[in-house]
């Protein structure tokens, strides 16, 4: 096994142990970026000289018999929309040519002061605003999208080009290409995560969190970024619950809430079976599984983008107004259809979302964790706008991709997606997890028992062949759905 295929919690073992130095994992990631960039296209900047230098530092650190943090010399990607000094931070737009961050933001500083050598910036869609990031092709199959916003971060660590990596969550925008990619994605506690320094599409919906290849490393991560910040307007102090999974497999006692309605409407039938067979795994963990009915659905979407355009909007409206020919063509119509939005329907959204906020939290008096499909359908082809169902309702595959994902936006409840098999085709599907506020170690205790009854899992193929000698992508790419379940 080469250095950038071990996860997190494995490398950072190795690495403590002397058994793998910082320096050959960074130069194993950065040379995995060179190989698979051509193909995928997932970073906008790569940083190597800043990689190895951190890497030196950590075997250093660990030479001398210090602690060189909990993440030693770990590469990471950050999403473009995440500032890190004297970096560019474009958001994968022409609108920020040239611009170079002046700090860290809080969650970059973190992460830094936890060990982990940052190999570059990864591509978003524009300003995060979009499910495809059209600019980044899917891990798996290099013709269908690698989904979004966070499209780069989750693609160059289904690859290896990155050991971890982060996002931003607006209406999906980790879960979604986490799950498209076959990778774990966590959206924390509206407001566990600092937000300083990251660039807002809406700042009453937006949330940071990691992209990783295993529950346990998102563990990891979060226990680097989470805690109360004094400069964020929205801070949530941390829980005093450990949230780092142990070995137990042992699910007794957990209520997982089953929806009965919405969350497996229009949704493909090899995708609800993986997820309803990986929800039948979950009970035979010995979790108590129980028929739950979500609340306001009809509203779910309205609310979502009644209040996320015109707070994008608000953010971009100087840019906007003086460069507006920078844009690419879906975010500038939608940021010009937020200035079209009556203040009343924004004021309309926010007590729709108040409501929906009570409506969720006491249908999780009864259940610990509600499970679901993260995504209805597995990743489009790149040039496919929209999907139809067998009743025939036309949907585009943005409205597709964030239908079931922006209720934890919404509410702000922690959601946690993790792969649970592949389509005929060779696609990831994923299931979402979600839970009341701050039960990240009730979400990572149920994901890390499902993961450890499975089949280990292999990096995408990317640039080369497949364990069976084909190429990547397409049916024979992946392990068929069947036999990862």
């Amino acid at each position: 096994m080469q250095p950038y295929e071990l996860s997190l919690t494995a490398a950072a073992d190795r690495i403590r142990t002397r058994q793998l130095s910082p320096v050959e994992l960074v130069d194993s990631v950065l040379d995995r970026i060179e190989r698979t960039e051509p193909h995928l296209r997932a970073y906008v900047t790569v940083t190597a000289d800043r990689a190895r230098s951190s890497a030196r530092r950590a075997e250093q650190e660990l030479s001398a018999g210090r602690a060189a943090g909990p993440l030693p010399g770990i590469p990471m990607g950050l999403k473009d929309m995440i500032d890190v000094a004297g970096v560019a931070t474009t958001g994968s737009s022409r609108v920020r040519e040239g611009h170079r961050a002046d700090a860290d933001s809080t969650a970059a500083a973190r992460l830094t002061a936890a060990g982990a050598a940052l190999v570059g910036k990864t591509h978003t869609h524009e300003f995060a605003y979009g499910l495809t990031t059209p600019q980044t092709r899917n891990a798996w199959d290099q013709e269908r999208v690698a989904g979004g916003s966070s499209g780069g971060s989750a693609v160059a660590v289904a690859a290896g080009a990155a050991t971890f990596a982060l996002g931003t969550d607006t209406g999906g925008s980790i879960r979604v290409p986490a799950a498209l990619n076959g990778i774990v994605g966590l959206k924390p506690t509206y407001g566990l995560v600092p937000r300083h320094g990251v660039t807002s599409l809406s700042w009453s919906l937006d949330h940071v969190g990691p992209l990783t290849r295993t529950v346990e490393d998102a563990a990891a991560v979060l226990a680097a970024l989470a805690g109360d910040a004094p400069r964020e307007s929205a801070s949530a102090p941390p829980p005093s619950t450990d949230r780092q999974p142990d070995a137990d497999m042992d699910l007794t006692g957990l209520r997982v809430g089953v929806p009965v309605n919405y969350y497996f409407d229009h949704v493909d039938p090899e995708v609800e079976a993986a997820v309803r067979r990986a929800v039948d795994r979950l009970a035979e963990l010995g979790a108590h599984l129980v028929d739950v009915e979500i609340p306001m659905t009809r509203y779910i979407q309205a609310v979502q983008w009644g209040l996320m355009v015109p707070e994008a909007t608000a953010y971009h409206e100087r840019t906007l107004r003086a460069v507006p020919e920078r844009y690419a063509a879906d975010v500038r119509i939608l940021l010009e259809a937020g200035e079209l939005m009556p203040a009343g329907d924004y004021l309309r959204a926010q007590r729709a979302r108040t409501l929906m906020r009570r409506s969720w939290l006491s249908t999780l008096e009864e259940v610990d964790v509600i499970a679901a499909p993260t995504v209805p359908t597995t990743a489009a082809k790149a040039d496919q706008p929209t999907l139809t169902w067998p009743d025939g309702t036309v949907e585009t595959v943005s409205d597709a991709y964030v239908r079931l994902s922006a209720p934890a936006n919404i509410t702000g409840l922690p959601a946690l997606t993790l792969p649970v098999g592949h389509d005929r085709a060779g696609m990831p599907i994923g299931m979402q997890l979600m839970g009341r506020p701050q039960s990240e170690a009730v979400l990572l205790r149920a994901g890390h028992a499902y993961e450890r009854t499975g089949p280990p899992r292999t990096l995408a193929p990317v640039g080369g062949t497949a364990p069976d000698g084909t190429a990547p992508g397409g049916p024979a790419a992946a392990v068929d759905a069947m036999t990862l379940l």
